[in-house]
């Protein structure tokens, strides 16, 4: 019967997401560092199954090379959703070169500490995913509101599979040390099921998220004080305009850094202002606006729910109902079925109607 290894259909899967991301309709140039991400995924998941499962040894150097690329490329993939200066860009590019290329070396000098140097490389990376993440979704100012979220939450947990993956060659290491490596071939195999497919599903999750290119701005870092000052309420007041008189939140592409070009401020600035005058980030600003224009379309039109979440502004109905009952609490349906149910019994709204509170939308 022919054997096949575990990481050969992780491999496949891989292989089976970067097609149907390829061919998705998205800017391929704009996502291609989540693309070499999975590809980079796919191969290292190929060669684990060729080492562990039918023995090629040769495959041995190779790995522990490719092992060496896989963090630096996540990190300048999640990197690519913020605005990056000219030379960050060739630091990233040289950190991606120079961890591989330490391998290669310690290879020829010192084999024996490679696992530990991929467990250096693994954390340290970890490290920055989470820097990166801690201003939250509106550090991903090139991401679109509209999965900005869920580009964020990709992003913490890229960090925890490094770590995860760090583990598992921390186990590795031990178990050459104190079991002659009998256990390694399980062990690099339930590494390679969850932190290869993990990170490739990372991959396609926040790479969806980028917003086509459009032009660029100056990178602009600005402090932040608690509480909103004069020129703060001025920058929402012209967001305000902007959305009111454009319906700018109707782009299904729009983003913070598009948004501050058409402003003509720094994504810092309008950021912190929003922040601080409304209690909410950018991206769940835009959301409120867009379900507050799709309530109106669910209360005066007959157009399907699909529709009307296209013509609000979202791109899939997962990302539509989820900030839908995040801002009213419940789903689309029901708050069509409740507004049908107060045209027919007028003198019976107070008994169905939900409290005004919970209708947490920007200018209702």
């Amino acid at each position: 019967m022919l054997f096949i290894p575990l990481p050969f259909v992780v491999a496949l899967l891989l292989v089976v997401m970067f097609i149907v991301f390829f061919r998705g309709g998205d800017d391929v140039r704009t996502n291609r560092a989540f693309l070499a991400l999975i590809a980079l995924c796919a191969v290292q998941s190929v060669l684990v199954g060729l080492r562990w499962g039918y023995g090629v040894n040769e495959t041995r150097y190779v790995l522990p090379i490719l092992a060496a690329c896989l963090p630096p490329l996540v990190y300048i993939a999640f990197r690519g959703l913020m605005r990056v200066a000219a030379e960050s860009r060739m630091v990233m590019l040289a950190n991606l070169a120079l961890s591989p290329l330490l391998i290669v070396i310690m290879e020829f000098t010192w084999p024996m500490a490679i696992d530990l140097a991929l467990i250096v490389i693994f954390v340290g990376h970890a490290i920055a995913l989470l820097l990166l993440g801690r201003k939250g979704p509106d550090g991903l100012d090139e991401a679109q509101f509209a999965s900005v979220t869920s580009a964020h939450r990709a992003l913490i947990i890229a960090a925890i599979a490094l770590c995860v993956s760090a583990l598992f060659d921390l186990l590795v290491f031990f178990d050459f040390e104190w079991a002659h490596g009998q256990n390694v071939a399980v062990l690099v195999s339930n590494a390679n099921l969850f932190g290869l497919l993990l990170i490739g599903l990372m991959a396609a999750l926040a790479g969806r998220s980028k917003a086509p290119q459009t032009g660029t701005e100056p990178v602009v870092e600005l402090s932040a004080s608690a509480e909103p000052s004069e020129q703060d309420r001025d920058i929402v007041a012209r967001v305000d305009r902007l959305m009111e008189t454009q319906a700018l939140y109707r782009d299904e592409n729009l983003n913070l850094s598009r948004l501050a070009r058409r402003l003509g401020l720094p994504s810092r600035q309008i950021s912190g202002a929003i922040n601080r005058s409304l209690g909410v980030n950018v991206s769940q600003y835009v959301n409120q606006l867009r379900i507050r224009e799709a309530c109106r379309l669910l209360e005066e039109t007959e157009q399907s729910v699909t529709a009307i979440m296209l013509s609000s502004g979202f791109q899939t109905k997962s990302n539509f109902n989820r900030e839908f009952r995040r801002v009213t609490g419940m789903s689309p349906v029901d708050w069509r079925e409740r507004e049908v149910w107060k045209l027919v019994s007028p003198n019976k709204t107070a008994t169905r109607q939900m409290p005004d509170d919970r209708l947490k939308i920007v200018g209702k």
